[in-house]
């Protein structure tokens, strides 16, 4: 079983930064073997996939926000991050994390585990 709650949304002025957290409760062995990601979903539109890293710490991210975020994890915190840097408006979206044992961003399935969410609002 794994659980993952996100923190670290807010409001921010266009061109900021923020960090997200997602802290991961699952076993040590879980923890190292699986994927884990984010998502995020704005009013109307459908999810995104925004960033994963899978086991050995190889990185994915979406083109929308390549060279901006960040995706990385702490094992001993047991804890995924989203650092995003140079916001933009149409960031604004409530952001996911999510965990799977083989999934990456562009699989064609969804992750098994996912948070409640954190909202982000980024403002023009």
């Amino acid at each position: 079983q794994v659980q993952l709650v996100e923190s670290g949304g807010g409001s921010v002025q266009a061109g900021g930064s923020l960090r997200l957290s997602c802290a991961v409760s699952a076993s040590a062995r879980t923890y190292r073997r699986y994927s884990m990601g984010w998502f995020r979903q704005a009013p109307g539109k459908e999810r995104e996939g925004v960033a994963s890293i899978d086991s050995d710490g190889s990185t994915s991210y979406a083109d929308s926000v390549k060279g901006r975020f960040t995706i990385s994890k702490d094992s001993a915190k047991n804890t995924l991050y989203l650092q995003m840097n140079s916001l933009k408006p149409e960031d604004t979206a409530m952001y996911y994390c999510a965990a799977d044992p083989f999934w990456a961003l562009y699989s064609d399935y969804d992750p098994n585990y996912w948070g409640q969410g954190t909202q982000v609002t980024v403002s023009s």
